[in-house]
């Protein structure tokens, strides 16, 4: 509002000091240079001082083109302000104007606008100022991919080979590569070291660039490490980027050649795989190797060589040739295998030896060997003599066999060889067994064997006691002879195994006892019961004991023993019987004895399938039928006999438990009494019978055998 008023002032004032000829001061300051990142705001800073102040001032900004023209971007006057239009900065900058500076602010910079910007001050006088600042743009590049060559390279190339190559991209300004290999930077060299870059501006004005290295390799950049290095410059510092490390295949000839023996390791012998392995410290491609025998012209074309069943004639010197087939240049290298062996034992004397009895026994075993032997002797399996010599000073018919003689080779597993040697000690025969032997037999058939040791061989002859000659088989057995008679038999005989050889005889007796074969078919016998008794019947476990005492007994024994069967009876002056019948698994004892009866004694065993049967009679007024023999006996029928025997025994204590009550009461006798009944453990089948009667007042004690027993023995 007060600006029409002043301004005829202001004119006035700008006409006095023209009239007495006074100008205004204007200066400028700017930096020389702003770096920024692309794609960042640069800011660009125009200070100024002026007499007039901001009232009659006006700022202008320009870039510099190519044909270092002006090409103005920005105008504020005192009135007025706004970005020039149809140019590269009129949607991207703005100005900022604080005091005595104005900022100039362009928005996502580019390498585009690595331009010089002008800042131009002006007042109403005629009098400006301008001042000048370049603006630098940067962009980092990207990260450096390297290649390196896919073939090996040759130390033989007289030319530089092929490395590897490296690039990078868009960067700003221009980055710079360098190679390295083993942390070393490499620089052209002449006939040796080559790095080609090119560089290429892409459409956004970035830089890429790519190098490649070429060189001349050794042998000892085969294990040289390559990779190149970017160098590129950022707003205030400059940075470096590494690639990633390569290696290249490098061919080169060996200086030497190595052969050994990869198996069997440590000592050979014969029979072993033999493995062979050739290397050299070269890995030229164009190459032969070749493993030969110098000793047999034996060769293959391989790094390996193997021989299988190895044989003493296949150790000597081996050779293995590397041969180059460009250059045809050779190397060999060469080692000696030693095939160790062991030949076959020999003994001394050979297969058999003969001494007297009593004579010494000498004999040696050797085995030719590349490696010390260790000797030992065996008989039977067991060890008899160590050494190579086997000796026995007084020989005897044991001393005779077959003995084995092992010669081994300490230093190495499994490596040994045997052989044998038969001793024969000539003497008198001697028979197995005792002088003379009991034979029992149930068969009418009989086969006897005779062995019989001794050298020369014995002849066994077979005779009976009446002079007969019998027909025997003879085999010859390792140490003598064996012979096997088989003949028929009616009664008991004897018969003489008879072996003799030209130093002797020797006479064995074979007593034959035969026994009658007989079966069981009906066992009566029942004592006359006349007078009151009293009886106890004990069951434990297959035991059963009944035991009837009276003033005199009659004892009658039944015994069952797998098929065994025994029956007593023994006769006295009685009219009760005492009975004690023992169960012991399948065996039964029946004991009775009676007074003034007309049972018989009688006397049956069976053995296995035999009867045997003694009988003696006082009164026969009680009929006994004796065993009749039948073609077998059933073992079947064992069961039934029993069972029918513990019915009667559990009848007959039924009543000797009615008698011994009547018996209590007086009213058999005239009296009272009793009789002391006990079991006893005996020391063979832990069963003991003991039976007490009033008359005797003795004990008995009876084993499970039917054994008495003494009562200190209890």
């Amino acid at each position: 509002m007060a600006l029409p008023d002043t301004a005829p002032l202001l004119v006035g004032l700008l006409l006095l000091f023209h009239a007495f000829g006074a100008w205004a001061i204007v200066e400028v300051n700017m930096e020389d240079k702003v770096e920024v990142m692309a794609g960042e705001t640069a800011q660009i800073t125009c200070m100024f001082t002026t007499d007039e102040g901001l009232g009659g001032t006006t700022i202008q900004w320009f870039y510099v083109l190519p044909n270092k023209e002006r090409q103005r971007i920005y105008n504020k006057e005192p009135m007025h302000e706004a970005a020039e239009q149809n140019t590269l900065f009129t949607h991207r900058i703005s100005l900022n104007v604080s005091g005595t500076a104005a900022v100039l602010a362009i928005r996502d910079v580019g390498v585009r606008d690595n331009l010089e910007f002008i800042c131009v001050i002006k007042t109403l006088t005629p009098e400006e100022a301008e001042g000048r600042t370049q603006l630098k743009v940067f962009k980092s590049p990207t990260f450096p991919t390297i290649e390196a060559v896919e073939t090996g390279i040759s130390v033989n190339e007289e030319a530089p080979s092929k490395i590897g190559s490296c690039r990078v991209k868009n960067g700003y300004p221009k980055p710079n590569i360098t190679w390295y290999r083993n942390n070393m930077p490499l620089r052209n060299t002449p006939r040796e070291v080559v790095v080609t870059s090119r560089t290429t501006i892409e459409s956004s004005g970035l830089f890429s660039v790519q190098s490649e290295l070429t060189m001349k390799v050794k042998k000892e950049d085969k294990d040289a490490v390559f990779y190149c290095e970017v160098i590129y410059v950022v707003p205030g510092a400059t940075k470096m980027t590494e690639s990633q490390h390569i290696n290249i295949t490098v061919y080169y000839l060996p200086t030497e050649v190595n052969i050994w023996v990869e198996s069997p390791k440590g000592n050979i012998k014969e029979g072993d795989t033999l493995e062979l392995r050739c290397d050299n410290n070269g890995n030229y491609p164009s190459s032969i190797t070749t493993i030969k025998h110098q000793n047999s012209e034996y060769s293959v074309e391989n790094k390996t060589m193997v021989r299988t069943n190895v044989k003493r004639l296949d150790g000597g010197v081996y050779e293995c040739t590397f041969l180059e087939t460009d250059n045809f240049e050779e190397i060999s290298g060469s080692t000696k295998v030693s095939v160790n062996y062991l030949e076959s034992a020999v003994i001394t004397p050979k297969d058999s030896i003969a001494v007297m009895e009593g004579e010494e026994l000498k004999a040696s075993c050797n085995a030719l060997s590349s490696l010390q032997t260790s000797t030992t002797w065996f008989k039977n399996e067991k060890l008899v003599s160590k050494g190579n010599t086997l000796s026995v000073k007084s020989a005897t018919l044991e001393t005779a066999g077959m003995y084995k003689c092992v010669v081994t080779v300490p230093e190495m597993e499994g490596m040994k060889t045997s052989s044998t040697l038969q001793v024969n000690v000539k003497g008198s025969p001697q028979i197995l067994g005792p002088d003379v032997q009991e034979v029992e037999t149930y068969e009418t058939t009989v086969n006897l064997t005779c062995s019989a040791t001794g050298f020369p061989a014995p002849t066994i002859m077979w005779t009976t006691s009446d002079g007969k000659n019998l027909n025997a088989l003879q085999t010859e057995t390792e140490d003598g002879a064996q012979s096997v008679v088989t003949f028929k038999i009616t009664s008991n005989v004897k018969v003489f195994c008879n072996a003799s050889n030209d130093f002797g005889s020797k006479v064995v007796e074979f007593n034959i006892k035969t026994i009658l074969n007989t079966t069981l078919t009906t066992i009566t016998s029942m004592p006359t019961i006349s007078t009151t008794t009293r009886s106890t019947t004990t069951i434990s476990s297959d035991t059963v004991v009944h035991t009837t005492p009276t003033t005199t007994t009659t004892t009658s024994t039944n015994t069952i023993t797998d098929d065994t069967v025994i029956y007593n009876t023994s006769t006295t002056n009685t009219t009760i019987p005492s009975t004690n019948i023992t169960f012991i698994n399948d065996t039964v004892i029946y004991n009775t004895s009676t007074t003034n009866t007309t049972i018989p004694s009688t006397n049956i065993t069976f053995i296995n399938d035999t009867v045997t049967q003694n009988t003696s009679t006082n009164y026969v007024n009680d009929p006994v039928q004796t065993p009749t023999k039948s073609p077998n006996i059933k073992k079947e029928s064992k069961g039934f006999v029993i069972a029918i025997i513990i019915i009667a025994i559990f009848l007959l204590a039924i009543l000797g438990s009615v008698l011994y009550f009547l018996y209590k009461k007086g009213r058999i006798c005239g009296r009272s009494g009793k009789q002391d009944f006990s079991k006893r453990k005996s020391s063979k089948d832990n069963i003991v019978v003991e039976m007490k009667s009033d008359n005797t007042e003795e004990a008995i004690l009876l084993g499970v055998n039917g054994e008495k027993q003494q009562p200190n023995d209890q």
